[in-house]
Order: C-alpha cells, then sequence, then structure tokens
C-alpha cells in the first residue's frame, strides 16, 4: 500500500466529511498516526478498511464538536477531482440531498476510487450487496440530473 498516495485520498475524504482544510489536515494527520501506532492494522492486509475505519470516526467526533454554520466553505488551493465535483452546483445539491451513507459510499468510489470490495469491507457487507447499492444511489443521482433537465454520461467504470 502506498501511504503518500492513501494520505491525499484520506485527507479528501476528511474533507469531504468537514469542509474545513486545516481540520481535514488535522483529522488526516491523526488517521495515519493512529495506524501507524498499531502495527497489528498492517499485518493483516486490511490497510485501507483500518483507515477508512479511523478518519471516518474522527470525522464522526469532529463533527459532532463543530456546528455546521461554523464549517468553512474555503476549497483546499489543489485542482483535483474532488474540487472539479463539488464546483458543479447541480451534483453538489444532488450529493447533499442523499443521505450521508450514500453520500459516503459515492465518494469512497468515485472520488478516492477505493474498490468495491474494500468499501464492502469498510461496511461489513458482501461485495455483491455493495455493488447492487452503488448501483441503485447512481440510478438515484442519473435520475434527479434528468429531473434538473441534464445528461449524465453513462460511466463505463467495472464495479
Amino acid at each position: 500500500m502506498d501511504l503518500k498516495e492513501q494520505y491525499k485520498k484520506i485527507f479528501q475524504y476528511c474533507y469531504f466529511r468537514i469542509p474545513n482544510s486545516e481540520t481535514a489536515e488535522d483529522l488526516t494527520q491523526e488517521t495515519f498516526l493512529r495506524f501507524l501506532e498499531h502495527p497489528e492494522y498492517q499485518e493483516n492486509g486490511c490497510e485501507l478498511q483500518y483507515l477508512y475505519t479511523i478518519a471516518r470516526n474522527l470525522c464522526i467526533d469532529e463533527y459532532r464538536k463543530t456546528f455546521p454554520e461554523e464549517l468553512s466553505e474555503e476549497l483546499p488551493d489543489e485542482s483535483d477531482l474532488e474540487t472539479e465535483l463539488t464546483d458543479s452546483l447541480t451534483l453538489r445539491s444532488i450529493m447533499e440531498a442523499l443521505p450521508e451513507e450514500e453520500r459516503e459510499i459515492i465518494m469512497l468510489r468515485y472520488i478516492n476510487k477505493i474498490s468495491v470490495a474494500d468499501i464492502s469491507k469498510i461496511y461489513h457487507i458482501s461485495w455483491f450487496a455493495m455493488n447492487r447499492r452503488i448501483k441503485k444511489i447512481l440510478v438515484k443521482m442519473r435520475h434527479e440530473f434528468e429531473k434538473e433537465g441534464l445528461e449524465c454520461a453513462e460511466n463505463s467504470d467495472e464495479h
């Protein structure tokens, strides 16, 4: 596992959950500190699952401490896929309308490019159930795009 690559992805994940770049950076660092403090996390082949579980729990704790009104709308300086996606007002509103868990699944799959197998491990469900769930969310999002009068490109991504 390439820790540098995963660091950027965990930062994107944290920033998506807590849209403040400084807080997201702190949460990312804390995630890796906790991960590296426990060698057993790195020995059983579930590194991604542990990283995202730690990050998720830290984000939940941070969110509980911070009121949504106090969160900054500042975007990171980097022009990455997440920034491009969130710049689309329609996509942003559709994503915000999704339940939190569905938003998180879509973000993990298409922004952080985590495999369906790894996402299914994070959520403790079968690959088949997660794949069906992702397809159902995408159909819901496609329907919302069409309601807005926008065309939605077909996703050729293999799950």
